[in-house]
């Protein structure tokens, strides 16, 4: 006889229960940090900051072939470039070198503790003896069995089931042996899994985001919850460690769904007090389908290697599927925790727009203080081999210097900075301070002749004008070689020609070497007269030729 399977409703309005908010984020070190899954994080975070809970990390590794200890760190690396500090979870997944560095941790907790809590461990690989127990359990009080079935036996029925037009699932057949029948089975070394019995009947829960939720457990016949006593399984473990963890929140991605009246029936069958639920909606593409790399970048370290700053990150996944109900766009971390609310979230797919994206990371890298950005700026510059820091004992007054790769000349960081702030108000990612600004770095550039002349102006009428700019600029003083006087020396002559551009587009075309750029009397103070002259004098040539 079928039967309603009791379940704890609550009313969709209420968020919170009377104790104390814990919400864990428990990704699997089976990849890098996916932006899915920081999203994930990020409303966990919010809510707990909300109610004054904890937020607890809880590496879930029980895949131990995929499990890797390099996913491990990048997760905990990511988590903490996002501010997303946990307050329970491992602090030590990081090689030697890279502990020294986390300062957020060290002022607080001990370097010899493996995590913060107390109610680790918290990665499930050094949780065994806590899952042993609660399997053993279920075994003896016949809630779940040793199932012998070969894979071949197991194939042939699910094929049997989809020809008569049932979904596949297990039927039961080893349900009826008895443990120590089983155990003996054991000892002879047959290889068998555990499977839970699953109450026949229906599971019906109140979702925080979705509302009511039905499940026809018939549907998904008895689970396997365990490989055998010492190797759980994912919905297995994670009702143990919810429960070992007293967390009070589940919320996760809408994939899980499924997974969550399996879950309720395990917390059931072992007596625990059930949390309370909220499935996120999915993260879409451009083309609705679900994100993938197909649709570009989906690791949260991919985006940090683009340039991508973490408060742009933060900002973009908040409205990946929740809105503030105004029309305000910009939010900081703090502002976040104020206003978010789970029952703004959406039920249907969040599409994923790199333009948004990039929008809002143009607006974080414009907030950024000058120093700063250069800061950001100058791992990009080093990396694409523009400049070479130069050693510590060669600085004076401690400001940092740097030899251009191409040239060999000296730079500080200073001038830098300079360049920099020409391309503050343009940049959307922190990666394009390379392209923008090659140019200042190279002894030569290299540019099509045609891109000297100003629209329909002849070969000889931009030698002309390159020859004007060679005369006029020569006779401009070394100490007074500024934009402002640049301006003042150049623009009158431009404007006694009639179109401006016959004399600056070449000029800034001649010292830049591309279509668009910064302006040619900012790009002439930062290079310098004989530079400037050089330049200048390199574009006669090349209409020469």
């Amino acid at each position: 006889m079928k039967t309603e399977i009791k379940t704890n409703l609550k009313s969709k309005s209420s968020e919170t229960k009377n104790e104390k908010v814990r919400v864990r984020f428990a990704p699997s070190p089976t990849g890098f940090l996916h932006i899915g899954s920081a999203r994930t994080a990020l409303f966990n975070y919010l809510f707990a900051k909300k109610y004054q809970g904890k937020f607890i990390l809880r590496i879930e590794d029980t895949d131990i072939e995929r499990s890797k200890e390099i996913f491990e760190l990048d997760i905990i690396k990511n988590l903490k470039w996002l501010g997303l500090v946990w307050d329970e979870g491992p602090i030590v997944a990081f090689p030697k070198e890279e502990t020294e560095k986390l300062s957020i941790f060290n002022s607080q907790f001990s370097k010899e503790k493996e995590y913060i809590g107390e109610y680790g461990p918290y990665r499930q690989s050094e949780r065994k003896n806590i899952y042993r127990k609660y399997l053993e359990k279920l075994l003896e009080e016949n809630k779940a069995y040793y199932c012998f079935c070969s894979e071949e036996e197991l194939k042939a029925k699910k094929q049997e089931q989809i020809s008569r037009g049932v979904p596949p699932h297990y039927n039961g057949k080893c349900a009826k042996i008895p443990l120590e029948e089983a155990r003996k089975r054991l000892e002879r070394k047959e290889p068998a899994v555990i499977r839970f019995k699953v109450p026949k009947g229906k599971v019906s829960f109140i979702d925080l985001i979705r509302g009511k939720m039905e499940f026809n457990t018939e549907l998904f016949g008895d689970i396997i919850i365990a490989k055998n006593l010492n190797s759980p399984l994912y919905n297995f473990a994670a009702v143990v460690d919810d429960f070992e963890m007293k967390i009070t929140h589940i919320i996760r991605g809408e994939d899980h769904l499924s997974n969550t009246p399996k879950q309720i029936l395990l917390q059931q069958a072992l007596g625990f007090p059930r949390p309370l639920y909220a499935h996120l909606p999915l993260i879409l593409g451009s083309d609705k389908s679900k994100l993938s790399k197909r649709h570009g970048a989906v690791s949260i370290s991919e985006y940090k290697k683009m340039g991508y700053l973490p408060e742009t990150i933060i900002n973009f996944l908040a409205f990946l599927g929740w809105n503030p109900g105004t029309e305000r766009e910009i939010y900081s971390l703090s502002s976040l925790i104020k206003d978010f609310s789970i029952e703004r979230i959406q039920k249907s797919g969040a599409v994923f727009n790199i333009k948004k994206l990039d929008y809002l990371n143009g607006f974080y890298i414009r907030e950024k203080s000058l120093d700063k950005l250069a800061e950001l700026c100058l791992p990009y510059l080093i990396k694409n081999g523009f400049i070479k820091p130069i050693i510590e004992s060669e600085h004076s007054n401690n400001i940092k210097i740097f030899k251009v790769a191409e040239t060999k000349e000296k730079i500080d960081f200073n001038a830098l900075k300079k360049i920099i702030f020409l391309y503050q108000e343009r940049l959307k990612k922190l990666s394009e301070i390379t392209e923008l600004t090659d140019f200042f770095f190279k002894d030569k550039l290299d540019y099509p002749k045609e891109l000297l002349f100003w629209k329909t102006r002849s070969k000889e009428e931009t030698k002309s004008s390159l020859d004007n700019l060679l005369k006029i600029l020569s006779k401009v003083k070394n100490e007074n070689w500024n934009k402002e006087k640049l301006k003042e020396t150049l623009m009158p002559e431009a404007e006694k020609i009639g179109d401006r551009g016959c004399l600056l587009w070449p000029f800034r075309a001649a010292l830049s070497g591309k279509k668009a750029s910064a302006g040619p009397f900012e790009i002439a103070e930062i290079l310098g007269k004989e530079k400037t002259l050089k330049r200048i004098k390199e574009a006669k040539e090349l209409l020469k030729n």
